[in-house]
């Protein structure tokens, strides 16, 4: 059986996977879209079997909903205090028709294209993915390995 893209952890993230010493980014898409803000501190504060059970944790408009209110449930008492909330985007970039201009200037500036169709083709984790990891200030090093991972390369 597949797994779910709202559970689906990349390749390039399999260092961190198993004892989930990092956000993988199928986590992080749930926090976009719940409105979370939650901190690397919060993250390891959970034990594994909390981190694994929101990685597992469904990305269905009423789960979304029980995410955002268990993670503020679950850090509130917590040293660093509750998480913080964040507008949730109408219209995320990672569910434009085309690729984000911010990606395609970094793809452009690591010598990299991606045409209109290669962008429809993703899942939108991977769309997620690629958003993620072309923001500026971001360590870019994983960029590579996802699109080689995409097949973009």
């Amino acid at each position: 059986m597949p797994i779910s893209e709202a559970s689906r952890c990349f390749a390039f993230e399999a260092d961190f996977m198993g004892s989930w010493r990092c956000i993988p980014l199928c986590v992080r898409r749930k926090l976009d879209l719940s409105g979370i803000k939650l901190k690397l501190r919060h993250w390891l504060a959970l034990d594994q079997g909390e981190r694994q059970q929101l990685v597992d944790w469904p990305d269905g408009p009423q789960d979304l909903r029980d995410f955002a209110v268990h993670l503020k449930q679950r850090t509130a008492v917590m040293g660093d205090g509750p998480v913080g909330e964040l507008p949730i985007p109408q219209v995320p970039p990672w569910r434009q028709e085309q690729p984000p201009a911010g990606m395609t200037a970094a793809l452009h500036a690591a010598g990299q294209t991606m045409r209109q169709a290669q962008w429809q083709r993703l899942s939108e984790l991977e769309r997620f993915a690629l958003c993620k990891l072309v923001r500026p200030g971001h360590d870019h090093h994983n960029l590579v390995h996802a699109l080689a991972e995409f097949n973009l390369t």
